[in-house]
């Protein structure tokens, strides 16, 4: 049986930073996942908040990116559309906003893991226990004991599953669509759509565009129904014309606002961490830098010796609220008359589409947005737009 201080379960962004900052501390760390870090179906943002989270564990790392310098918003509806240049401002800190493939950002979180110390071992978790006395996995290759487990596992977690309960169907998204190989851009493309409530987006990486949708478990859509429509908005838009699709799936959590009051992070001898605890934003299904938060955090209360009060603590106070913001937000967000009066704004207001630069580029919380947006609105504009919410 392997003994350690720290089991991880996952080699994802999440785990791969919480491993890295606890081998920092000094812990011995076993890092579990059968298979290398790989592509997500997500846009693959990494903006410039996540950047400045791992920069001095990536050092030098070449990651290969691309530079996003406009956004393109279309009203399926009316057809209409706004384009957001994304390009700071000349005084502003900070990276631009920049794309990278999420397996070469995972790798390089779990490269630099193991050179602080975590060890990797290329195992598939079959059972956990979480008892008084620490964690027994049961996995591929044995037994590993833990003083702590950490699941980042992602939204269909076994850890979760084994040491609190699943997601149920109505907190879980379906992302699906094509990864289109040997294109790119510089411009994110975003179609809001109402019926399923939701978007439409075209992610530009550095080698291929990652082109889907995102739909409520049960919305009443199916994965092929999703991924059918995607593929017709391809060959209308002419986005991806040539390039060789390859097909994705994945379930996303998107809990209510009320679940984020009651979220299910840790206890004595367990955290959730990332997509397994919930931590994703609703409107946008964003996670990547809640999940670096959340690695990090864990591993602080750890080696404080506060853990889980801590963790949780933190988790309570600076992210489920500005995730419950978004939760209510959503509701009215892809209404047809509130997306008609969004795009007016971004179209009118150069202020609103600065608002709208900070929140893609993660630099705009949800808890001050409505009062920020009533600060630059026009008084009208900004009147129809709140009383839509």
């Amino acid at each position: 049986m392997t003994r350690c201080d720290v089991a991880v379960v996952g080699a994802g962004a999440a785990v791969a930073w919480a491993a890295y900052t606890l081998a920092h501390g000094g812990a011995r760390i076993a890092i579990l996942d059968p298979s290398r870090p790989r592509e997500k179906p997500c846009g693959g943002c990494v903006n410039g908040r996540a950047l400045a989270q791992v920069a001095d564990a990536i050092g030098d790392a070449a990651l290969p990116v691309s530079v996003i310098r406009s956004a393109r918003f279309i009203d399926s509806t009316r057809g209409d559309s706004a384009v957001v240049p994304l390009e700071l401002e000349a005084g502003d800190s900070g990276p631009p906003l920049v794309v990278t493939t999420r397996a070469e950002f995972d790798h390089a979180l779990l490269v630099a893991a193991v050179r602080a110390g975590a060890a990797m071992t290329p195992s598939r978790l079959a059972d956990v226990e979480a008892a008084h006395d620490g964690a027994r996995l049961v996995t591929s290759h044995g037994q590993v004991h833990a003083d702590v487990v950490i699941g980042a596992d992602g939204s269909n977690s076994l850890v979760r599953r084994r040491v609190a309960r699943a997601f149920p169907r109505a907190q879980l998204s379906t992302a699906t669509g094509f990864f289109a190989h040997g294109i790119t851009c510089d411009e994110i493309v975003i179609e809001l759509v109402a019926d399923p409530p939701g978007y439409i987006w075209s992610f530009p990486r550095p080698d291929h565009l990652a082109i889907g949708i995102c739909a409520q478990a049960d919305a009443g859509m199916t994965v092929d129904a999703l991924r059918a429509r995607v593929a017709d908005w391809i060959e209308s838009t002419r986005i991806a014309e040539g390039a060789r699709l390859e097909p994705y799936s994945w379930p996303i959590p998107s809990l209510d606002a009320r679940s984020f009051g009651s979220l299910d992070l840790a206890g004595s001898r367990w955290a959730l961490a990332g997509d397994a605890a919930g931590l994703v934003d609703p409107i946008t299904r964003e996670g990547i830098y809640f999940a670096l938060l959340s690695g990090q955090w864990i591993a602080e209360a750890l080696i404080s010796n506060r853990f889980p009060a801590d963790y949780t603590a933190r988790i309570n106070d600076e992210i489920a609220p500005e995730l419950a913001c978004a939760a209510r937000l959503k509701a009215g967000f892809y209404r047809p008359s509130f997306i008609g009066v969004f795009m007016q704004a971004l179209q009118q207001s150069a202020a609103v589409r600065g608002v709208m630069l900070d929140l893609v580029a993660g630099r705009q919380q949800y808890t001050t947005l409505k009062w920020r947006l009533l600060k630059t609105f026009e008084i009208g504009l900004a009147y129809r737009l709140l009383a839509r919410q």
